[in-house]
């Protein structure tokens, strides 16, 4: 029995040597790994400044791997995307945020990363009539960050890109209405200027797109509708030119008066400076 218990203290001292060479080991190893990280770190940041995106991001990926548990690894992911969208390398950029949005979703810079991939479909935007996806997915990330971060600086500008995201898809509603009236495919417009109507009424487009379902109803006989546009046209913009050529939708007559009015003004105007003489 006393030699039994010999032994379990001698396996306990042994373990707990062997433990603290461990800790040991580990602690070098761990400032090594650490000595490393910071080494790729700088050399990322380097070659950002040098103008190398890609060996950027692969340096900051590598600080990462090197420290996937600490807090170096979820400022060296945003760094990687940064470098991609810095060079405009966006489906990069947008791979890295993407990452980081599922594997770091409770990180303090999640605003900023939200507002980056955002700005990534927006940056990626070269023809607003044909990119029709990145304005959409622009569009999708910026109201996240409305919602989720109203109270934040990304939040003011997101609201503004909207707004000109809106007047892109308004334009381009619009162009194809004008298309489908000139071909007489009049459900096809209809519902095109509706859709303006009723999701991009704050647009520049909003006028000219009631005008012209004053104009489609009136065409197909349905006045009553024309007629129905025609009043909201005139209650919000009544001083628009738009509404003006709508009046004259219902008004044969307005355009003979409106050209005499201007031909009895010119004849003024001719007398006045021939009074001068």
């Amino acid at each position: 029995m006393r030699f039994l218990n010999i032994i379990i203290i001698l396996f306990f001292i042994i373990l707990n040597s062997c433990s603290s060479q461990k800790v040991a080991e580990n602690t070098i190893v761990s400032d090594d790994i650490e000595t490393e990280m910071i080494k790729a770190y700088n050399e990322g940041l380097e070659a950002l400044n040098m103008g190398d995106a890609n060996y950027a991001a692969k340096k900051f990926n590598e600080v990462e791997i090197l420290f996937p548990q600490s807090e170096w690894a979820s400022r060296a992911s945003l760094m990687s995307a940064y470098s991609y969208w810095s060079y405009q390398y966006y489906s990069n950029s947008i791979s890295e945020l993407k990452r980081f949005i599922k594997l770091y979703s409770t990180n303090e810079n999640l605003d900023y990363a939200y507002y980056l991939l955002a700005i990534c479909y927006y940056d990626s935007i070269v023809d607003e009539k044909k990119d029709l996806l990145h304005l959409l997915k622009s569009k999708e990330y910026f109201e996240i960050i409305l919602n989720q971060f109203p109270d934040t600086d990304y939040a003011l500008d997101a609201k503004y890109k909207i707004d000109l995201i809106h007047d892109f898809l308004a334009a381009k509603e619009l162009y194809i209405a004008r298309h489908y009236i000139k071909k007489k495919k009049w459900v096809a417009a209809i519902n095109r200027l509706k859709n303006i109507v009723n999701n991009y009424d704050t647009t520049i487009y909003i006028e000219e797109a009631l005008h012209r379902l004053v104009e489609v109803h009136y065409i197909i006989g349905l006045e009553s509708e024309a007629k129905k546009y025609a009043k909201t046209l005139g209650y919000n913009y009544n001083s628009s030119e738009w509404y003006e050529q709508s009046y004259q939708v219902f008004n044969k007559k307005y355009e003979k008066r409106k050209k005499i009015k201007q031909e009895n003004k010119k004849e003024k105007l001719i007398e006045k400076i021939r009074s001068f003489f």
